[in-house]
């Protein structure tokens, strides 16, 4: 039957040429989708690593004259107690700019001997964690106690620790020739839900990096409402002497972060579907076509005995050996997006994909199939040879 098949496929390879042509597009457009769908759900599926409710952001910028190290610590410290001793905040902690789901980031390279890796860049005082409850999984945190060290201690997530150490323990390890690692956080999902994993490096945030601003991150109290807001938004008014303070929340940051992402993914879908509905009705199209052109061959085959339900399986068994040949050829090219690591995504990522695409394309074919199938199932053999 199969050899049978491929008699009749090759005997009009030209008009099944342009099939496999259409169906091996309609394969990488979909493992493209695929990759993307499972690459977020893969990463939505992930723990965000630290909590981003109750935490509000505020960007400030210094009173103005304030142009030394010294004056700046100790318009901070003056600045944290003032926010710190209203009931409805839990913690405070300075950072830079680039805080969880924010447009701001900051990157470069670090190093473990020979091994070389690019990283994001975070700047985090001694409460940094706290605010934002980041796991820690192994060592400390920063302390007091890092001040004026001669090495400068550094905190690495857990994607940053296996590219550069792999199984060994990190903890007490230098990076770039002068950081001493001091701890392992978990990855963190701070740029939204369906963000990857990415490097990442906390140093102990340093005065003179915040020399003409700052932010901070409250943790405030479930009973913080727009009230609390609106006051403290006056107290650091009168604090900084400027109007130039921004409040964010990171739980409005991160809807707005998903919605923008989502916004693209969906676009992406749309004109995938499109696609995809243009090939099943080209298929559908040329189905009907061939039906209507092989009524004498398939009246033929009736008349010798072939029975309908043989006449619908042959027409679904060339559209599906066509898919299988154009399978074949799509699945050697998606195979290599694994094999030379293309977008630095992870394996079963893409084979995932592969599977989602060819399961795809089968179910298309045979849906487009079926109905040519059946109406050439239902032509009678001496109306066909009657018309020819």
């Amino acid at each position: 039957m199969l050899q049978h098949l491929f008699k009749l496929i090759w005997n009009k390879k030209k008009q099944n040429f342009l099939l496999i042509i259409e169906m091996l597009i309609s394969f990488i457009v979909m493992f493209a989708v695929f990759t993307l769908v499972v690459y977020f759900y893969q990463n939505y599926n992930r723990p965000m690593g630290f909590e981003y409710e109750n935490v509000w952001t505020t960007r400030y910028d210094n009173p103005a004259g304030m142009s030394d190290t010294d004056s700046v610590t100790e318009f901070r410290a003056s600045l944290k107690q003032l926010v710190k001793a209203m009931p409805q905040v839990a913690e405070v902690a300075f950072s830079n700019v680039n805080t969880p789901f924010s447009d701001a980031t900051i990157g470069g390279g670090i190093n473990h001997g020979k091994i070389q890796a690019r990283t994001n860049l975070y700047s985090a005082d001694d409460a940094y964690r706290d605010v934002l409850g980041i796991q820690l999984k192994a060592g400390r945190w920063f302390s007091k106690d890092d001040m004026g060290a001669r090495e400068k201690p550094v905190v690495i997530n857990e994607s940053l620790k296996q590219e550069l150490f792999g199984n060994d323990n990190p903890i007490g390890k230098t990076v770039n020739d002068h950081d001493r690692v001091v701890g392992v956080v978990s990855d963190m999902k701070d740029e939204g839900d369906f963000t990857g994993r990415k490097n990442a490096v906390f140093s102990r945030v340093d005065t003179s990096n915040q020399l003409w601003g700052g932010v901070m991150l409250i943790k405030v109290k479930p009973t913080a409402d727009a009230d609390f807001e609106g006051r403290l938004y006056k107290a650091l008014s009168g604090a900084i002497q400027n109007k130039s303070i921004e409040i964010s929340h990171l739980d409005k940051l991160r809807t707005g972060k998903n919605q923008r992402l989502l916004t693209g993914v969906i676009i992406i879908l749309i004109v995938a579907g499109f696609l995809v509905v243009n090939v099943a009705l080209g298929l559908f199209g040329v189905l009907w076509y061939n039906i209507n052109k092989r009524k004498s061959e398939i009246g033929l085959r009736r008349a010798v005995g072939a029975s309908g339900a043989a006449i619908s399986k042959q027409l679904i068994g060339e559209a599906m050996v066509l898919a299988t040949l154009a399978l074949i050829i799509g699945t050697f090219f998606a195979i290599q997006f694994p094999l030379m690591n293309v977008f630095n995504l992870a394996t079963n990522t893409y084979l995932i994909a592969l599977a989602l695409a060819i399961t795809f394309i089968y179910l298309l074919v045979i849906i487009c199939a079926l109905y040519p199938g059946r109406q050439a199932a239902a032509i009678f053999p001496a109306v066909a040879l009657h018309e020819e």
